[in-house]
């Protein structure tokens, strides 16, 4: 999903030196001394202030005096940011974990700032459990394992203990050097590799830069396999079968784990086509970003999986993915959803393409509209689109079923906000050359 692209790898910083900041370290500290995994400290982050964190993993490597580094995980923050860090960026005192506040200064409790309450102190207000619903819903709070029902908690629990370390800092992919954000269950010796070097083209990777270079000179690639089934401008969306290009796929789904937690197809891509979004130009079709979707959905499902590489967030190319999807269903003549459960960037995306859809027709529809109407006009799911405009506070349960409720003061107001902006980047219908399949059932076909 479309997320933020200013996650950092760790830096060895020095600080041996003393100063204000609390960043002082004894010179007779002994950090030949492995700290215990799981216990928690106040450990530094790039931003130079200091959070409760949990030791995940160590790992032998001398670095600036350092006999190991660690790879923690920050209270109350997403798993993207864990990272690898120098002894000399943790706090030799163990951190009783009461609450997820940055702190300034370790040795100033007056630098103690919020996390993310607003309240400039680490207290929280007592809510009721609607409250926190509604405030979750709206500012896409992913839910705590403790939340979750049973089952749930249980799978995502046995996620977090197989994916919960990330051995690869970095991938070379084109002429982009991108932090990575998770695990990825890349083959043993290229998994634990500091950096991976991946052709943008062919999507084959290396463990080392000279294989890369060498690769780059014989590769014949120069655009995804399959076929072009968009073109405008420099923007190019290829489809791509997982049944006929297995590989290309596959090591797609391994570069996409990078940068995405819940994600299980690496490996079983056969039932599943993939809608290759690229940047076109004399060197080639560059990889931007994709989605997948099954063949044959039961559940409706129009996205399996969605992303836009970080060098190109933030530019209208996940909301144009998104919309492409739409439109693909719009011609199945079928009603479609994302896969769940979506990343709290993928919500953030989904909901601002879904709150402007609705709002542009709102804006110009004069008469009675029914949720069964507007999922018909957009092929959005009806769950979609009612939780959409309960978050714009534009329908109300009322007589067993749910009516929207506007005005075009309303519907004007939401539209300046920068959460409901018309996306950069639109789908032309004119440069889409592309015919649903025949299917044999009529999955997600409209009633």
């Amino acid at each position: 999903m479309e997320a933020n692209s200013n996650s950092t790898t760790p830096t060895n910083e020095d600080s041996a030196s003393s100063n204000d900041d609390g960043n002082s370290k004894k010179d007779d500290e002994d950090y030949s001394t492995p700290l215990e995994i799981g216990q928690h400290y106040l450990i530094r982050r790039n931003d130079d202030q200091w959070y409760p964190g949990e030791i995940i993993h160590r790992r032998e490597k001398e670095q600036n005096g350092h006999m190991f580094e660690y790879y923690v995980h920050f209270e109350g923050l997403n798993r993207r940011l864990d990272e690898w860090v120098a002894r000399d960026r943790i706090m030799s005192s163990q951190f009783a974990v009461q609450n997820t506040c940055a702190v300034k200064n370790p040795n100033d409790p007056s630098s103690v700032q919020s996390n993310g309450n607003g309240s400039g102190s680490c207290e929280t207000r007592k809510v009721t459990r609607n409250q926190k619903r509604k405030h979750d819903e709206i500012n896409h709070v992913q839910q705590g394992i403790e939340e979750m029902d049973p089952t749930t908690a249980a799978l995502e629990r046995e996620h977090e203990a197989i994916t919960k370390v990330k051995y690869i800092d970095k991938c070379q992919v084109g002429r982009f050097e991108i932090d990575t954000w998770y695990f990825s269950p890349y083959p043993e010796e290229y998994g634990k590799q500091s950096t991976l070097y991946i052709c943008e083209f062919c999507l084959k990777y290396m463990s080392l830069e000279k294989t890369y270079r060498a690769h780059l000179q014989v590769c014949t690639y120069r655009q995804p396999p399959g076929k072009e089934i968009y073109r405008k401008g420099t923007i190019s969306i290829y489809e791509v079968d997982g049944r006929d290009y297995k590989l290309y796929c596959q090591n797609l789904c391994l570069l996409a784990k990078l940068f995405l937690d819940h994600k299980t197809l690496y490996f079983d891509v056969e039932p599943f086509l993939f809608y290759v979004l690229c940047q076109v130009d004399r060197q080639g079709a560059h990889l931007v970003g994709y989605f997948s979707k099954e063949k044959e959905s039961a559940e409706g499902y129009n996205v399996a999986c969605i992303l836009t590489l970080p060098p190109y967030q933030r530019k209208g190319y996940g909301k144009l993915l998104i919309a492409f999807s739409y439109e693909l269903s719009k011609l199945e003549q079928a009603v479609g959803s994302p896969e769940k459960p979506l990343s709290d960037l993928g919500k953030l995306s989904y909901r601002s393409y879904w709150s402007w859809v609705l709002l542009e027709i709102l804006r110009d529809f004069r008469g009675v509209i029914s949720i069964k109407d507007l999922s018909q006009m957009t092929s959005i799911a009806q769950t979609d689109i009612i939780s959409t405009l309960q978050c714009l506070n534009m329908v109300k349960y009322w007589k067993g079923q749910h009516v929207i409720c506007v005005t075009p003061k309303l519907v004007e107001e939401h539209l300046r906000t920068s959460k409901c902006k018309k996306p950069p980047l639109l789908v032309d219908n004119s440069c889409l050359r592309w015919e649903p399949p025949k299917r044999s059932v009529n999955n997600g076909k409209r009633k």
